[in-house]
């Protein structure tokens, strides 16, 4: 078992989210960084489907009561266990009264901790991501206690060799794809699109990203249309929000832009009041 000591500001399980029901209104959630995600569950030989904890800007503390081995990857949240420098990136065995804790950021914004094996939380609809109004919790809450396989073999573990890319972190251009009605803006539209340099604001969350400049919405009402994680939408005021992994599965705003699958990673690795360009792809 792992005990949950403090549960930060926004901790998650999560796993590559639960595709197929949209039907139902229950978006796909999943982790919001995929790349880093999927590293941590491939540094212990994990299937990328296993689940990890999502951790985002730190301030979390983790108590293990049994042995495990261990990976963190994602942002730099300055871990360390028993109080010294916890590498990342490669696989760690932690023995029975470890604790685990997350500080400051370094870089970044989401880590992932994932256990051989992945975690052992109850699965909903295919899958234990962590969504309010689908599973219970939808948070991790201090006094949690998050099951695992625990594991002491020693003399089978080999550390996978892996590719660590962390340019995406730093990158201030995210790439897009023209959306659906991005035909729909003139050409002054466009040319802001291209050459805007955007902020953050401070209403961002695993739902999405509002943007803080805006563009003139000249467009003509829509019907309610599908979204995906990754699609910007124009609102009335000329507001951009780039939807994210918790994002709901239809909007009637105009959809004049999609984010690609790294893109969408990069910006999850991005908070309040960081800046970005869109790299509008041919």
């Amino acid at each position: 078992m792992i005990k949950v000591l403090t549960a930060g500001i926004q901790t998650t399980v999560q796993d590559k989210g639960r595709a197929g029901y949209a039907h139902l209104g229950v978006p796909v959630s999943g982790v919001m960084d995929s790349y880093a995600a999927g590293l941590a569950n491939a540094v212990l030989g994990n299937s990328e489907e296993e689940a990890v904890l999502e951790i985002t800007l730190g301030k979390v503390s983790l108590l293990f009561e049994n042995e495990y081995l261990i990976a963190i990857s994602g942002a730099d949240l300055s871990p360390e266990i028993n109080g010294k420098r916890a590498n990342m990136n490669t696989a760690v065995q932690v023995v029975q009264g470890d604790k685990l804790t997350f500080n400051r950021p370094v870089s970044g914004v989401r880590s992932y901790l994932a256990v051989k094996g992945g975690f052992q939380t109850q699965g909903v609809l295919g899958s234990r991501s962590y969504y309010k109004n689908v599973t219970e919790p939808f948070l991790v809450t201090n006094g949690n206690i998050l099951h695992a396989n625990p594991f002491n073999d020693l003399k089978t573990l080999k550390n996978a060799i892996v590719k660590v890319n962390t340019a995406y972190f730093q990158s201030k251009d995210i790439e897009v794809s023209k959306g659906p009605e991005y035909e729909l803006l003139d050409g002054d539209q466009r040319q802001l699109l291209e050459n805007t340099v955007f902020t953050i604001s401070k209403d961002n969350n695993r739902m999405g990203y509002r943007l803080v400049e805006t563009i003139e919405n000249t467009l003509p009402s829509m019907l309610t249309s599908s979204v995906l994680t990754g699609t910007v939408q124009l609102t009335p005021s000329g507001t951009l929000i780039v939807l994210m992994r918790d994002c709901q599965v239809t909007g009637g705003y105009p959809r004049i832009l999609q984010l690609s699958e790294m893109a969408v990673n990069s910006l999850a690795q991005k908070t309040t009041n960081d800046k970005f360009r869109f790299k509008i792809l041919s």
